[in-house]
């Protein structure tokens, strides 16, 4: 092995590379997102209303994928309604239905998506709530 010392500087270089991003991450807290849903706007509903499109554990994990299917129902097909598991009818609206309820953009939306660093394209078409400045804490 004439060149030895080029393998194992090459291997070593390599391996910095694989553990640089658990190394840099070393140390560091993370705090759980944690999204609002107490909003003025759910509170003026009744108790038997305040429930989602869908439940709670469906909207965490299948949100965007829902929103998508919303987007090319209404866009492709013309439907506007969608009608959950329970059998009740929404309109197909991110802005007029999800937005309606969930106003605190920054409390909701945005909580989540910087914990998990995602940036959804959703406000490249639609416009976003104005909110009270109380209510985002500013």
């Amino acid at each position: 092995m004439y060149d030895g010392w080029k393998i194992i500087l090459g291997l070593l270089v390599f391996v910095a590379f694989v553990t640089l991003p658990f190394t840099l991450s070393t140390g560091k807290e993370y705090v759980k997102a944690d999204p609002k849903i107490d909003t003025p706007e759910i509170q003026k509903l009744p108790e038997s209303e305040r429930k989602c499109v869908e439940s709670k554990e469906f909207m965490r994990k299948e949100h965007m994928k829902m929103l998508i299917d919303w987007r090319d129902t209404v866009v492709r097909e013309g439907k506007t309604l969608y009608v959950n598991t329970e059998g009740k009818s929404f309109n197909m609206s991110l802005q007029n239905t999800c937005m309606q309820c969930h106003s605190n953009k920054s409390k909701f939306c945005d909580e989540c998506h910087n914990y998990l660093a995602v940036k959804p394209y959703c406000w490249d078409c639609h416009i976003e709530p104005k909110e009270d400045k109380k209510e985002a804490g500013l």
